[in-house]
């Protein structure tokens, strides 16, 4: 007797399921004997959905666990492929990369970059590469206490290449020999930094049941200390996520929209702390929404 196939829409419905999570599924592999034709997926009558509980899931995050399978498989298309280009290029815009979401793109699928007008800076494809790496580091380590070490580890290999690490003073990787500024405000002198650091990561620690409010604090403190003569503003933000990802938090991606509300309450985070958790929320509700088109999230989650 012929196999019989049924579309990615009939079988979300015979599975009591949304369309996004079954071609999610698709697309990873999860669906034996599902095939391609054109863009319309084939699924086998007899197909069974996969197990949403495995055994030998890599956390109890649905999404870290989606992420590390899908990068462990190099799987494009999907999640952890958009996480990658989005997280990159906004983080980087932010801080004066001018790479444009295209280029972040290619460099990522190719390991080539679009040619334009305009010539392109050869750190900022070095350090678009970089935060790449960054990004697998945190999604590998996630699971893990938050550590100095971790933290200087994501600086040097952000940093590492870079026209700054064949700076003497520099040190990729380790902490500030000179005074820096953010925003023309003071920042922890290079002296205090190390104790300064620990103590946050002290006080971090200590606190069981962490919320979204909580990896933003860090966030902030983070960021006021600056313990790196550069780079401290994509550190600080892979370790938001990273940390978002460790206490099962949606975690978040400030792109242009929130650039400047996020600089703003950065710098009124002592008087007015709803100011930044509302930019994060707003940007978490955001990332909510690609997770529901990729079918990891559901209905109004």
């Amino acid at each position: 007797m012929a196999m019989g196939f049924l579309s990615v829409s009939e079988t979300a419905k015979k599975w009591g399921m949304s369309d996004r999570t079954v071609r999610n599924y698709c697309m990873r592999g999860k669906l034996q004997g599902a095939f391609l034709t054109g863009k319309t997926w084939n699924i086998p009558e007899s197909a069974l959905p996969p197990e949403r509980v495995n055994a030998k899931r890599f956390s109890d995050n649905p999404l870290l666990n989606i992420l590390k399978e899908e990068m462990d498989a190099k799987l494009n298309g999907g999640i952890y492929h958009r996480v990658q280009i989005d997280l990159t290029y906004n983080s980087n815009h932010i801080e004066g990369n001018r790479l444009t979401h295209d280029q972040t793109r290619l460099i990522f699928e190719t390991n080539t970059i679009g040619v334009t007008g305009e010539d392109a800076s050869v750190d900022d494809i070095i350090e678009t590469g970089n935060h790449f790496r960054c990004i697998q580091f945190i999604i590998e380590n996630a699971k893990k206490a938050l550590t100095e070490t971790m933290i200087k580890e994501l600086h040097f290999t952000l940093k590492a290449g870079t026209t700054d690490s064949r700076k003497a003073w520099f040190r990729v990787g380790d902490y500030k020999l000179k005074p820096n500024e953010v925003g023309g405000e003071e920042t922890c002198p290079p002296k205090e930094v190390q104790k300064r650091i620990r103590e946050l990561l002290d006080n971090y620690k200590a606190i069981e049941n962490k919320t979204i409010e909580d990896v933003i604090s860090f966030h902030k403190e983070f960021e006021s200390i600056h313990p790196f003569q550069d780079g401290n503003g994509r550190v600080g933000r892979l370790i938001m996520f990273k940390e978002c990802l460790a206490n099962n938090i949606v975690p978040f991606i400030i792109d242009e929209h929130h650039r400047s509300f996020y600089y703003r309450g950065l710098k009124e985070w002592e008087q007015q702390r709803g100011f930044l958790l509302d930019t994060c929320l707003s940007a978490q509700d955001k990332f909510k929404e690609i997770l529901r088109y990729f079918g990891i999230i559901e209905g109004n989650r």
